[in-house]
């Protein structure tokens, strides 16, 4: 390619890179008002929450078509390639992130106008903060094409998946002890998935940038600490 046609790829590179991080923020700011609305019961942040999940939705869709319409034009290879294409997958997942901040939204509006039990907040914001941080430093990792950062946080991954579990077992223990309406404490287990589900996005952005600078995924298997699935019964009442 010649120097001008390099500097014309570059500059949309930076465009669609600058984009991703917009998204990223988006969805940072969703999740974060998604659980505060939660936490305070505040229907009016909830509903602004799902307003917002259509912007969202718009600006991946318009990453992902001028990613492709970038291929076509200029044929990248190589990192380039690999930039473009990761490009791709982490709209995506940023995308879905949002989704799944709408869905805590929604479940904030069904348990409202009940505050989220006080047992149970601190821990849920502790595993929100961490997803949150963890989007934060894939998406400044893919801004930044820094490896060892979304090294990092594929390696934090299984600390959300054991807060998950940890909350999960409690909320469980909540159902079988009737200490608040049944269906209430139904919604929180949804959160907290929607929550964990978040952090597997984080990484999956992260294996993403790996890919990107080194043109191979993490070879580990990824490491997982959610063991929620494994609890068959509720525990016995006295």
């Amino acid at each position: 390619m010649t120097d001008h046609i390099v500097q014309a790829f570059d500059t949309e590179l930076g465009a669609i890179t600058q984009q991703i991080s917009e998204l990223g923020q988006l969805a940072e700011r969703q999740l974060t008002d998604a659980v505060w609305a939660l936490r305070h019961a505040s229907t009016e942040l909830a509903e602004s929450v799902k307003a917002q999940d259509q912007e969202l939705d718009r600006l991946a869709a318009r990453i992902e078509d001028e990613a492709i319409s970038l291929i076509a034009r200029r044929q990248p290879l190589a990192v380039d390639l690999r930039h473009v294409m990761a490009a791709i997958r982490i709209a995506a997942n940023l995308e879905r992130t949002g989704d799944l901040a709408s869905n805590i939204a929604k479940r904030a509006l069904a348990l409202a106008p009940n505050r989220l039990p006080e047992v149970f907040a601190e821990p849920l914001q502790r595993m929100a903060d961490l997803a949150l941080l963890q989007l934060h430093d894939a998406r400044e990792a893919f801004v930044e094409r820094d490896a060892a950062r979304a090294q990092g946080v594929w390696e934090h991954d299984a600390t959300i998946d054991t807060l998950h579990t940890m909350l999960f077992q409690d909320i469980v223990q909540a159902m079988a002890d009737d200490q608040a309406p049944a269906l209430d404490l139904a919604h929180l287990l949804f959160v907290i998935k929607n929550i964990e589900r978040i952090g597997d996005h984080a990484t999956n952005i992260a294996e993403n940038v790996v890919y990107l600078v080194s043109g191979a995924a993490p070879t580990q298997e990824r490491p997982k600490q959610d063991e929620s699935s494994s609890l068959a019964h509720l525990p016995a009442k006295p």
